[in-house]
């Protein structure tokens, strides 16, 4: 008898194709034609008689049988109440007490199917094969007819009959597969000795295919849900999202991943349905229209390729995807469903657009002369590549403690404008915020409390997520780039690092600027240090060098008469030369970072007072008032001597550059997190096109040199030097009339 190999590894070959794995190659049901009957032997097929012997008859003309020729079944397979409907088939046909299935598992027998068993189950469930009837059953292949168990000699000696002391009778046929292997047992016991009739043993072999039919049966629906588990399997491992419906549109198939993408809440039952198109766009932002979805035109008979589709759901991340779907074709040509394949390219997209906003923030950074002109190119490139609603850009003041809105831009599509103030104190608003952190800072919505942002403020604005970064130059922050959008969104570590390398770019950006601009500085330096020379140096050096050879050549009476007189000329140039020259030295000195600066606790206001009563004693005969508006006292971290020469340059400048007169106004006040002090005069004012060279050198305005004002610019060059060691700011602000204000801003706390 051929070896049954039927099984997992050989179901293969049984079974013909379908959509989830192989089904029944003869007939419909998997069986072989004619049900997977065995037919009869050839003595018998004409009268349909069967061997009336009580001996063992042979079943099939397949020869004998051993018990290695088993069927390599799984048992999972197996399991069903079928069998036991099978064994009480056979009991009640034959008139039998008991009905047994048996399964043949190698060298055991697995019972498939009882009824009626005269010992407890457990004692049939998983037995050896030898020492049994159906082990004779299985090793002869032939049916198995004892009228008498008590005295018929083939029950072997340990059989569990022989063991039990039971009596009766015993009928049993063996269950072959379709290629005749046999791969259980089907029999009938008796309680008493009986003989069995030709109706009894046609009864167990149409049992035994009927065995047949059910064993095929729970194969094929094994190795379905086998097949059906290791598409899933396969399904639920891809990274890209699978859908299946039918030629109605009904969903069928969702694998893992496309639960993920979906959101396994929101499945829809249905292509018509809402949830299906709901904040869905192609590539070019269009809404999805019904007809369009990607399932229907496979459907339609479309086979799309790299199709994009945008999802932007309210209250989600903007996802990308590609689509790939196509039909699903039967084997009659009409179309059973359709099939897509979704990856999500979320990532490469950003990465994308990454790449493009900052090389629009390099191109925008490299054509612009500043921060400010190039500010709002940047915002822009921001808020367009990266999908945001608003960004700004502000730039530290370290002397004031505020930052200052250097640009700002938001797409034209938001209805109404956004209201940015000029200016935020350290510590205060998203900005202010982020550069007292020195860090990154996101906010999921800034309409929640607590967001750093004020209420009227996100509520007029209509803005949720933010972002804010730091703008740095090594430990030095030299502004903040804040970015929203028009949705609340979840910390986001890639934009976050994208945008840290933009603010990268702006910090490295600033830094160049200020390189540049200390190099014009260095240039327009050395051509007024050799004005200086030439002028300022040159005076003083040719009266002392005329009046020495004055005195040389002089004789005795004009000694008398004019000595004194040339003297003094020579100190009062020597001095005004010696003043120079310490100032160049003390100025080189402190741009170098050579000259100490002794940071102590001053009251700035004694420091400011005591400067305004010297500057009314050396102006008591002229034609000047000196106003002042202090506190008491404001304390802050300073060199006194240093801060007084400050106080001291700028009344001196404002007494000299009011020749006719006038009023000087000096203010001092906090200011935030910084001490302004403001001086003012009413005499020669500054051009606005000079203003921004006053502090840059030797710089002297035309004004002052049409009315040859005397002076070497060194005095405010002076005090921004010592400005700007401590941590400060200095600049000629608005002023109203004629005359000009000097506006000197003091950090109020140590740096």
């Amino acid at each position: 008898m051929p070896q049954s190999d039927l099984g997992l590894a050989r179901l293969e070959s049984l079974q013909g194709p379908t959509p989830l794995g192989r089904v029944g190659s003869a007939g419909a049901n998997g069986i072989p034609p004619g049900g997977g009957q065995t037919p009869p032997p050839a003595e018998h097929r004409e009268t349909g008689e069967t061997p009336e012997s009580s001996m063992e008859t042979p079943a099939t003309d397949h020869g004998p049988a051993t018990p290695g020729d088993d069927a390599d079944i799984p048992r999972a397979a197996l399991i069903s109440d079928a069998a036991d409907q099978v064994a009480t088939l056979v009991a009640r046909a034959v008139h039998a007490r008991c009905g047994v299935v048996y399964f043949v598992d190698g060298d055991r027998l697995v019972l498939y199917g009882g009824y009626g068993l005269p010992l407890p189950r457990a004692d049939y469930a998983d037995i050896p094969i030898e020492n049994t009837l159906a082990g004779i059953v299985v090793r002869t292949g032939a049916d198995l007819v004892i009228d008498d168990l008590t005295t018929d000699e083939r029950v072997p000696a340990g059989s569990p009959i022989r063991r039990h002391g039971l009596a009766g009778s015993y009928l049993g046929r063996p269950i072959r597969d379709e290629r005749g292997a046999i791969i259980g047992v089907c029999c009938a016991f008796d309680a008493e000795a009986r003989r069995w009739s030709d109706d009894d043993r046609a009864a167990v072999a149409a049992a035994a295919q009927v065995g047949t039919l059910l064993i095929a049966e729970r194969l094929s629906g094994y190795e379905i849900d086998r097949q059906r588990r290791f598409l899933d399997a396969v399904l639920d491992s891809l990274h890209d999202g699978v859908t299946a419906c039918d030629a109605d549109g009904r969903i069928l198939l969702v694998n893992a991943r496309m639960q993920q993408l979906w959101d396994a809440a929101r499945m829809p039952g249905d292509l018509d349905s809402d949830a299906v198109l709901a904040h869905l766009t192609d590539g070019d932002g269009n809404a999805v229209r019904p007809e369009e979805i990607s399932l229907h035109r496979a459907l339609r008979g479309e086979r799309l390729r790299d199709h994009e589709l945008i999802f932007s759901g309210q209250g989600r991340r903007t996802r990308h995807y590609v689509v790939d779907a196509q039909p699903i074709i039967g084997p009659d040509g009409r179309t059973l469903g359709a099939v897509q394949a979704v990856q999500d390219v979320t990532r490469r997209k950003r990465a994308e657009r990454f790449r493009t906003c900052e090389l629009h923030v390099i191109t925008a950074l490299a054509d612009a002369p500043s921060v400010e002109a190039a500010g709002p190119r940047v915002l822009e490139s921001i808020v367009r590549t990266l999908g945001w609603t608003h960004a700004e850009l502000w730039l530290a003041d370290d002397a004031a403690g505020v930052v200052r809105s250097a640009a700002q831009w938001h797409t034209p599509e938001w209805p109404d404008g956004i209201e940015v103030p000029a200016e935020l104190p350290y510590g205060t608003g998203l900005a202010g915020r982020a550069w007292q952190a020195g860090k990154p800072l996101w906010i999921r919505d800034v309409g929640l409390p607590q967001s750093l942002i004020s209420a009227q403020t996100a509520a007029e604005s209509q803005l949720h997520a933010a972002l804010a970064i730091p703008v740095r130059n090594g430990l030095e922050t030299l502004g903040v780039l804040t970015v929203f959008a028009d949705s609340a969104e979840d910390a986001d570590d890639e934009l976050v690092a994208l945008m840290s390398g933009i603010a990268a770019h702006i910090g490295q950006f600033v830094e160049r600027r200020t390189v540049d601009d200390l190099q014009r500085q260095l240039t327009r330096t050395k051509n007024e240090y050799l004005a200086l020379v030439g002028h300022e140096l040159r005076t003083p050096l040719t009266s002392i060098g005329a009046y020495t050879e004055l005195l040389r050549d002089a004789d005795s009476e004009m000694l008398v008469r004019e000595g004194p007189r040339m003297l003094e000329v020579i100190d009062r140039n020597t001095t005004q030369l010696r003043h120079i020259i310490e100032e160049l030295l003390e100025l080189s000195a402190l741009d170098a970072g050579h000259a100490s600066v002794q940071f102590t606790p001053v009251d700035l206001a004694e420091v400011v007072r005591e400067s305004v009563t010297r500057t009314r004693k050396a102006i008591e005969h002229e034609p000047l008032t000196v106003e002042e508006s202090l506190p008491e006292r404001l304390v802050l971290p300073g060199d006194r001597r240093r801060l007084g020469q400050v106080v001291d340059n700028l009344l001196g400048n404002a007494v000299r550059f009011s020749p006719d007169g006038g009023r000087i106004t000096v203010r001092l006040r906090v200011a935030g997190r910084a001490a302004e002090l403001a001086v003012s005069d009413t005499g020669v004012d500054v051009p606005t096109d000079e203003r921004e060279k006053m502090f840059t050198g030797l710089y002297r305005t035309s004004r002052v040199r049409d009315q040859a004002i005397p002076g070497s610019g060194l005095g405010l060059t002076l005090s921004r030097a010592v400005v700007q060691r401590h941590h400060g700011s200095i600049e000629l602000s608005e002023h109203d009339g004629p005359g000009t204000t000097v506006l000197v801003r003091l950090p109020l706390d140590a740096r």
